[in-house]
């Protein structure tokens, strides 16, 4: 997994807006969308048994063992265009995504 200069600027910067500076992104899988699979990120304070702890231009990231699987290769931007704005997932390892794409399966 990678994650791009700018997506970490972006995580820092709403780490700093909600007033949680110096907590680390998780990134993880979790059940849902049509696809049957959606991306979910959130700030955590410490580490979970079984974790793995990446570190990303400065950012430490937290990854569970069962999302890490599915993230492996996956490069994490953060995107700004008429059409979308915010975090963009590629994954090798998706085999088909939903139209909107905000989920997908492997």
């Amino acid at each position: 997994m990678q994650i791009t200069e700018l997506a970490v600027t972006k995580v820092r910067e709403m780490a700093k807006a909600q007033n949680l500076d110096g907590h680390a992104l998780r990134v993880m899988v979790v059940g849902g969308g049509c696809s049957g699979l959606t991306y979910d990120m959130d700030f955590e304070e410490g580490q979970k048994d079984g974790d793995w702890v990446l570190d990303f231009h400065g950012l430490k990231v937290f990854v569970d063992p069962m999302s890490h699987e599915y993230l492996d290769g996956t490069h994490i931007d953060y995107v700004e265009s008429f059409q979308f704005t915010g975090f963009h997932f590629e994954n090798p390892n998706a085999t088909r995504t939903c139209g909107c794409g905000s989920s997908f399966s492997v």
